[in-house]
C-alpha cells in the first residue's frame, strides 16, 4: 500500500463494504467524499460526514499509517487547520491533537480487498507493451475511451499553442506557418524547419507569397545552400535570395537541415519547395481551414501542393536524378498534417471564440484513417480494432502518458482491472 494508492481507492470508493466506524467504535456515514486535490495541502477538499448525529463540513486527510500525520509535520501546518476527517489504511497511534479537537480516525485497511494490492503490484512489476498486457482484453476498454484521451490531447496541445500566440501577439497566420513547417520537417527536422519559419518575420511571407520563386529562395537561403551556385536555376534562387535579404534587412544567421537517414521524398529540399508552394497556392490559408466543414474540404488545400519543376528530377541541389516525377504530397503525409497542426490549431481558435467543437472536431478525426506505426501495431497485437484516427490518436497518446510511465491509476483500463474481483 501507498498514499496515492489509498487516495485512488478513496476517490474512487472502491471498497468492500461501506459500514465504516471510526477508532472508537462511533458509526461514519461519508455524505461527500470530497474533492480529490493534486496540489499542496489536505487530499480531499470540501467534504462531509456524519457522526454522533452531527454533519460536518470540510477537508480530509489519508495516510497510510496514522504517525504519517506526525511525520509530515502537519500539526503547526495552518493549511491542515479544517481537517474533519483522518483517513488511515493502519491506524498505528492515537493521535493526541485529533482527540482533543474530537476529530475522528477511520481506518481501511478492513474495507479494501486484499488482491487489489497484488494486482496494483504487479501492473508495476510488468515490462511489457503495456504493464497490463497479459490480463487485457478488448472489454476493458470504457465507455468514451478514445474520445476522452484526444481531447486531453488537443487541450495539450492547445497550450502549446496558446503559447506561440502569446509570443507572436495573437497573430494565427504566422503561429500556423511555424506549426505547419515544424510538420513539413517530420521526425528529423522538425525542430529546425519551425525554428527556420520562427526566424521569418510573418510579414516577409505575405509580401512575397504571390512569388513561388521568391518563396523558395527565401527558405533556400536561410538553409544556408545557396552559397555555391552550381546551375542555372540555383543562380536563380541565389539572385532572389540576395534581393529579399536586403530588400527586408534578414538576419545573416543561417540554420542547416538534415539528410542523414530521411528517404530522398523526404528530402528537406523537397518539403521546404512544397511548403513554398503551399504559401503560394493559398493565399487565405488560415481562413480555408477554420472554416472547412469536414476532412476532405481540408485535403482539398494540400492535394494539389507540389514542388517545383526543378525537383522533377532533383533531390538535392545540383544533382539529377534518373527517376523524373513531380513531387506531390501523398495521401498519408496530408493526413498528417491534418492530424498533427491543422486540427489541433482549428480546436484551439474556435476555444478562444468560445465555441465548443468537440464533436466536430472528434468527427474529423473519425474522417482519417488510421496511422501505421509500431504502438498501433502492439495495440494490434492484443486483439484491438484500429478503425480510424481517433482511435490511433488516443491509444498514441494514451501508451505514452500512461502505459510508459506505469500510470495505471490514471488509467481508464487500470480502473476496471483493480476494480473487477
Amino acid at each position: 500500500m501507498n498514499e496515492k494508492l489509498l487516495q485512488y481507492l478513496w476517490n474512487f470508493k472502491v471498497f468492500i463494504h461501506y459500514n465504516f466506524t471510526d477508532t472508537e467504535g462511533n458509526p461514519v456515514e461519508i455524505l461527500n467524499f470530497g474533492k480529490w486535490n493534486t496540489d499542496s495541502g489536505p487530499d480531499f477538499l470540501m467534504a462531509k460526514i456524519k457522526i454522533k448525529n452531527v454533519i460536518l463540513a470540510g477537508n480530509i486527510e489519508l495516510h497510510v499509517k496514522a504517525s504519517d500525520w506526525i511525520f509530515h509535520n502537519h500539526t503547526k501546518d495552518p493549511a491542515y487547520q479544517n481537517i474533519i476527517l483522518h483517513v488511515v489504511y493502519k491506524n498505528d497511534i492515537d493521535i493526541e491533537e485529533f482527540k482533543n479537537q474530537n476529530i475522528p480516525t477511520l481506518e481501511l485497511k478492513d474495507h479494501i480487498d486484499k488482491n487489489i494490492f497484488e494486482k496494483y503490484e504487479n501492473l508495476l512489476k510488468e515490462s511489457q507493451f503495456i504493464p497490463c498486457e497479459k490480463i487485457f482484453s478488448t472489454k476493458k476498454i470504457p465507455v468514451q475511451f478514445h474520445e476522452e484521451n484526444l481531447l486531453k490531447k488537443l487541450e495539450e496541445k492547445s497550450i502549446e499553442i496558446e503559447t506561440d500566440l502569446q509570443r507572436y501577439k495573437n497573430n494565427y497566420e504566422a503561429v500556423l506557418f511555424h506549426h505547419l513547417a515544424y510538420s513539413f520537417g517530420l521526425k528529423v527536422n522538425a525542430s529546425i524547419f519551425k525554428q527556420i519559419a520562427e526566424s521569418i518575420d510573418f510579414t516577409f511571407i505575405n509580401k512575397i507569397r504571390q512569388n513561388k520563386t521568391q518563396l523558395e529562395a527565401l527558405f533556400f537561403g536561410v538553409s544556408g545552400w545557396l552559397e555555391t551556385p552550381q546551375d542555372p536555376q540555383i543562380q536563380l534562387w541565389k539572385r532572389e535570395f540576395d534581393f529579399i535579404k536586403n530588400k527586408y534587412n534578414i538576419s545573416d544567421v543561417k540554420i542547416y537541415p538534415k539528410f542523414l537517414r530521411l528517404r530522398p521524398p523526404n528530402f528537406p529540399t523537397i518539403r521546404l519547395s512544397q511548403l513554398a508552394d503551399l504559401y503560394f497556392q493559398h493565399q487565405n490559408i488560415f481562413a480555408k481551414i477554420i472554416s472547412a466543414q469536414n476532412t476532405n474540404g481540408l485535403i482539398e488545400i494540400f492535394k494539389e501542393i507540389k514542388a517545383s519543376e526543378y525537383w522533377d528530377n532533383h533531390f538535392n541541389f545540383g544533382k539529377t536524378s534518373p527517376a523524373n516525377q513531380t513531387k506531390t504530397l501523398t495521401k498519408d503525409f496530408i493526413e498528417l498534417i491534418i492530424l498533427n497542426t491543422i486540427l489541433p490549431i482549428k480546436f484551439t481558435y474556435h476555444k478562444h471564440q468560445n465555441e465548443n467543437i468537440n464533436d466536430e472536431i472528434l468527427t474529423f478525426y473519425n474522417e482519417i484513417q488510421a496511422e501505421k506505426n509500431s504502438v498501433i501495431a502492439q495495440w494490434k497485437q492484443l486483439g484491438l480494432k484500429v478503425r480510424n484516427s481517433l482511435e490511433s490518436q488516443s491509444l498514441i497518446y494514451h501508451s505514452k502518458n500512461c502505459c510508459e510511465t506505469k500510470n495505471c491509476l490514471n488509467c481508464g483500463i487500470g480502473f476496471k482491472i483493480l476494480k473487477e474481483s
